[in-house]
């Protein structure tokens, strides 16, 4: 299917990922879908008359929208790729409504299947910087990609851990554009993610600001990309808490590190420990509390930890 035809429904105002999919399925291919009309359109589940209408007027647009953003991309050594591409991370293609395009800087590999979300606070302790730097380390030195959210606090540190070993690789999921870097002061952290082979990834369109109603549509990917998702220091009203509630939407295993009774930031995990998730305190609570794979990945290396616990849990 057509890369453009993917990104010109991902630009159209009235589309977002569930009815894209609905029209490319209804239609075909992408490349029809693109060239419905209104009254093609209307006949469309949960489209009605007065939305395919504008849908229809959206589409003859955001065709041209589609042709500059591909050059803009080029420019900037940035990929687009589509739900449809075999690139395309397999466990968030598996969850309901997937993003249909996904803009990346530096590369996705096949071992990325193995992966574990880290989430926490921005306004993090000592204690939860520390940690977070612990298992992201831990985790990337037995084989396992570290995906978060790129912002302040603890999603920082578990990017920073997880360039510690040799080989580690992490993927940062941003709220905004890729070519946009936020927070500033990790604009030298995202260029060591993208150099040391990770990537920084995002379903927002170039340019795109951060913005509060980003973050949700954010934490869904980083839950998605996710075999579990480890939450490190949060308070009630985190948005890690809204990964971990992605997290068993998704069916993935939600992961929680205690904390100091008298921290606020340890109210999170430790709900989360009462609701069933997963009390952690070592990389091997995370290893042997993982499901099994998809199927449809019997390629993928497995993760098996090193022969000395101790270069683990160091």
């Amino acid at each position: 299917m057509s890369l453009l035809a993917w990104l010109t429904l991902s630009l159209t105002d009235g589309l977002g990922p569930i009815l894209s999919r609905r029209l490319v399925d209804a239609f075909g291919d992408a490349d029809a879908a693109v060239k419905a009309s209104a009254a093609q359109l209307h006949a469309v589940e949960g489209i009605g008359s007065a939305k395919s209408s504008s849908i229809a007027a959206s589409l003859a647009t955001a065709r041209d929208e589609a042709l500059r953003e591909l050059d803009r991309a080029a420019a900037m050594n940035v990929e687009i790729i589509s739900v449809d591409d075999d690139r395309y991370p397999l466990l968030l293609k598996l969850i309901h409504g997937p993003p249909t395009i996904l803009y990346l800087k530096g590369k996705l590999e096949p071992r990325d299947v193995h992966a574990i979300g880290i989430v926490g606070s921005r306004k993090c302790s000592v204690y939860g910087r520390e940690q977070a730097e612990r298992f992201g380390a831990n985790l990337a030195g037995v084989g396992v990609t570290v995906v978060s959210g790129g912002a302040r606090g603890i999603d920082t540190h578990a990017h920073k851990g997880a360039l510690v070993p040799r080989n580690g690789r992490t993927i940062a999921v941003l709220g905004c554009g890729v070519d946009v870097v936020y927070p500033p002061e990790n604009a030298g952290l995202f260029n060591q993610i993208v150099a040391a082979g990770g990537a920084i990834l995002s379903e927002f369109a170039l340019s795109t600001p951060p913005a509060a109603e980003n973050f949700p549509r954010r934490n869904r990917i980083v839950s998605g990309m996710s075999r579990g998702v480890l939450v490190v220091e949060a308070d009630v009203k985190s948005g890690a808490l809204i990964t971990s509630k992605y997290a068993m939407e998704h069916e993935r295993v939600v992961f929680a590190m205690p904390g100091r009774v008298d921290n606020p930031l340890s109210a999170g995990p430790h709900a989360l420990i009462r609701d069933g998730a997963v009390l952690v305190e070592n990389v091997s609570n995370i290893l042997d509390n993982l499901g099994p794979l998809p199927d449809a990945d019997s390629t993928a290396r497995p993760v098996t930890l090193f022969d000395s616990p101790s270069e683990v849990e160091s």
